[in-house]
């Protein structure tokens, strides 16, 4: 069964047992499934299970909104029709459950999420259930990309007492907001082998009414447990472990799990995991001259290869899918995260740097121009998704991956021209219907489409080398690129006059960051002012419009407003960690990039106001919300999985390092060493799952290179050594420019800049580590020898 009639099924997090990192792990800031079909609780309840989708209704003038009405979340106005009578997460619904002694519902999820949906559908719209909601529980609606720190809290219990996770999300809470029922997606009704929401709902209401002293005991045990496990601190232990033996034991453990034919990592369903293939870069970087080191390479780039032939990558009209429903990356589940474009554009960028294989650079290419063209805003911020479903045809119930698919016949009429030259009769849509395995039945089989709806459809795969095509109808290599560039381009035309997928118009301050740093790192590696001039624009939409000067703050969303406007919750919503751990990496990246000092100066600015709301200043390392804003959660937790994103904490012991390298101060330094001696346990036991912060690792002990360039800016000699620096991929190191000028923000800061001169008039290169440095360089080709040793 596939994710087009039931959802795939969940992977364990670490707690239920290890296991390759991904994304749905302890409901962690991904969505690699958006649905579950367990149930858990603190006492014995039912199993949920599949359902199958039914027509959509949409509201009408005569439905009366419920309070959702008034939200700013696409997802929450999504449930503003329903009969339900939604609370939005606060303080209104936590008296009104306390008042009437009533348990909480609350259900999680987010707009583009296929098995939301389904359950909005099936059961938020049915008024049967509206009135068993309405007159038993007080509900509450959250989106889990407004609220990650909800999220992760209740998310924490559901895979803690099942065997998955996932959204939509089911918790039902005590009105003091402990969790005593947990479960995922429900289906309406009972089935053979299921039990549906409206029996779950009847059956919690018996249990409060007449078992609730045990309910709320079982609740606060559970609630206890989960604190004592949930805890990451430094303890008694005064250093991080051995970086070398992290990184072995991790390489080990994602060697164990490789597809040798296919790339990735583990079965089906299959993630595009980037923080694994960062790791895999760094490992093979200090281990070059073993075969363990060849090997993480070619891991890394056979994976990436696979998947931008694959169907995962959208051939039409670039950027990918969330993840492949089979082994082979040919199915997708077809919702486009921003998130996923900004860490893989960087991944395909450090894969060019490393092979030098331009295929990899027009991949990052290609996810930057789809970023671009349909995922940003006029003022330069990016939104957050597109949705895997759209009808068909106008008017029509939306399916899922009905705006990317292809029929045989739609391609033959939209590209009948004759192909000349070719040794048999060929139209340039046979040509491009064989290259991309086009077929009358459709690529799609059955078991991956058991209702029937993508019967005769087609995901475009490249199944061929363009050698081996143009071999095939002797015809030249150049002449057939041509074609099929040409057809996909006819392709794009005409799939701009079908229904578009949803569009979540909302922008997190932390997604945007990571996609600055995938603007700022990939223009930097292909020499791009263009692309660099994107991550400016979207580093000064965060700063105009989700950063609070008075407080130092960041706002974790804004929303597209009519007319190009941008709008704001009221009251705002403020950041969470991963907003500033993000967004500092952005400005960072964003730095090297331009060289532009401004957008050092202020990421230094937001590490400070990172360290004072979120640091653990007695067991090391960051919570992931502040301590006013989760009052009245039982957890505060710290992330400790890098999944679909890195974890904030792994990014940010990279951004202390780095700060350190930029300024010197020891306190960066300090506050890194804790948080890896913090974190120490989790990397000992499980070191796969945490495969950035193992790099954090390796980058601590082995130290950061500050390469210094010495020169005007503007002049073609400094641009070319900069140019140099970032065509290699160098993972730890810090890139300054020194302009001379001993009163700019950086000679503050470090005052061995001071010493470091341009010779004979040239720009001139240091590498120095420990503010030991090299000898003065004024050719690129000598400077990319010295970073290359």
């Amino acid at each position: 069964m596939s994710h087009l009639s039931s959802p795939p099924q969940k992977h364990k997090g670490e707690r239920k047992g290890h296991g390759l990192p991904r994304g749905s792990e302890r409901g962690s800031s991904s969505r690699d499934k958006d649905r579950s079909v367990t149930v858990s609780s603190s006492v014995p309840m039912p199993a949920g299970g599949k359902g199958s989708r039914t027509n959509c209704s949409q509201p009408t003038p005569q439905k009366v909104p419920n309070r959702l009405i008034s939200e700013k979340s696409p997802y929450l106005l999504q449930h503003a029709y329903n009969p339900v009578d939604w609370y939005p997460w606060g303080q209104e619904a936590f008296d009104k459950a306390r008042k009437e002694d009533k348990p909480i519902f609350l259900s999680v999820g987010y707009s583009t999420c296929h098995w939301c949906h389904m359950m909005e559908e099936e059961s938020f719209q049915n008024e049967e259930i509206g009135r068993l909601l309405n007159e038993d529980f007080v509900s509450v609606k959250v989106d889990r990309e407004e609220r990650p720190d909800v999220d992760k809290v209740y998310m924490t219990f559901v895979q803690a007492t099942s065997n998955g996770g996932g959204w939509p999300m089911s918790v039902w809470l005590t009105p003091n907001l402990q969790p005593f029922v947990g479960g995922t997606y429900f289906p309406p009704e009972d089935g053979l082998t299921r039990v549906g929401f409206r029996t779950v709902l009847m059956r919690i209401r018996e249990q409060w009414n007449q078992n609730k002293s045990t309910l709320l005991e079982n609740s606060q045990r559970v609630t206890a447990a989960l604190l004592a496990r949930s805890e990451i601190s430094m303890g008694d232990r005064q250093l991080p472990p051995s970086a070398a033996t992290m990184n072995s034991r991790c390489f080990q453990q994602l060697d164990e799990g490789y597809d040798e034919e296919y790339g990735g990592f583990a079965e089906a369903p299959k993630f595009p995991t980037p923080v694994i293939l960062s790791f895999l870069f760094s490992y093979w970087l200090s281990h070059r001259l073993t075969q363990d080191g060849s090997r993480a390479q070619q891991m890394a780039l056979h994976t990436l290869k696979m998947m931008a032939n694959g169907g995962i990558r959208d051939h039409v009209g670039q950027g990918f899918h969330r993840y492949s429903t089979d082994r082979q990356w040919h199915v997708p589940h077809f919702e486009k995260m921003l998130y996923d474009q900004a860490q893989l554009t960087v991944a395909y960028s450090q894969a060019f740097q490393i092979s030098g294989d331009e295929f990899y650079s027009e991949v990052a290419k290609g996810i930057l121009q789809y970023v671009a063209r349909n995922l940003s805003h006029r003022s330069g911020g990016f939104y957050s998704a597109e949705d895997a479903d759209s009808p068909p045809e106008r008017g029509m119930r939306p399916k899922e991956g009905a705006f990317y698919v292809w029929t045989v016949k739609e391609v033959q009429q939209l590209l009948p021209e004759p192909v000349l030259g070719a040794t048999e009769p060929l139209t340039s849509g046979q040509l491009l219907m064989k290259h991309y395995g086009l077929t009358e039945a459709g690529s799609i089989s059955p078991s991956q489409d058991p209702k029937g709806e993508l019967q005769g459809q087609n995901v475009l795969t490249v199944r061929y080398s363009l050698e081996l095509t143009a071999a095939r109808f002797g015809l030249e290599v150049e002449a057939v690129r041509t074609l099929l560039n040409s057809g996909l381009e006819k392709l794009f035309q005409a799939r701009k006059h079908r229904p578009k997928p949803h569009l979540d118009s909302k922008m997190l301050a932390a997604w945007n960051g990571l996609m600055v740093s995938g603007f700022a790192v990939t223009g930097a590696v292909l020499g791009q002012e263009r692309l660099i001039s994107y991550a400016i624009s979207g580093a000064k939409f965060l700063k105009r419009h989700m950063f609070d000067v008075a407080s130092g703050r960041l706002m974790r969303t804004c929303y597209a407003g009519s007319g190009g406007t941008v709008e704001h919750s009221n009251p705002p919503c403020w950041g969470f960690l991963e907003d500033y751990a993000f967004v500092v990496r952005g400005l960072l990246d964003l730095y090297e990039a331009s060289q532009e000092s401004a957008w050092l100066e202020w990421a230094l600015r937001l590490q400070d106001t990172q360290d004072r709301l979120f640091w653990d200043s007695r067991g090391g390392g960051y919570f992931c919300s502040e301590a006013e804003l989760g009052a009245g959660l039982p957890l505060r937790l710290k992330d400790d999985q890098d999944g679909a994103e890195p974890s904030a904490n792994s990014t940010s012991a990279h951004n202390l390092l780095r700060l350190h390298g930029f300024t010197g101060h020891k306190d960066w330094m300090d506050k890194c060493v804790c948080l890896l001696t913090a974190f120490s346990e989790r990397m000992r036991r499980v070191p796969v799952a945490l495969p950035e912060m193992v790099r954090a690792l390796s980058a601590h002990q082995q130290t950061l290179k500050q390469i210094v360039i010495c020169g005007d800016p503007q002049a073609k000699d400094t641009k070319a050594l900069l140019q140099c620096v970032h065509s290699i991929y160098i993972p730890n190191k810090v890139l300054i420019l020194a302009d001379g000028d001993p009163s700019s923000f950086l000679s503050r800061q470090l005052p061995f800049l001071s010493t470091l001169r341009r010779l004979e008039d040239q720009a001139t290169a240091y590498v120095c580590e420990n503010q030991a440095c090299s000898m003065p360089i004024t050719e690129p080709c000598e400077l990319r020898k010295l970073l290359h040793q």
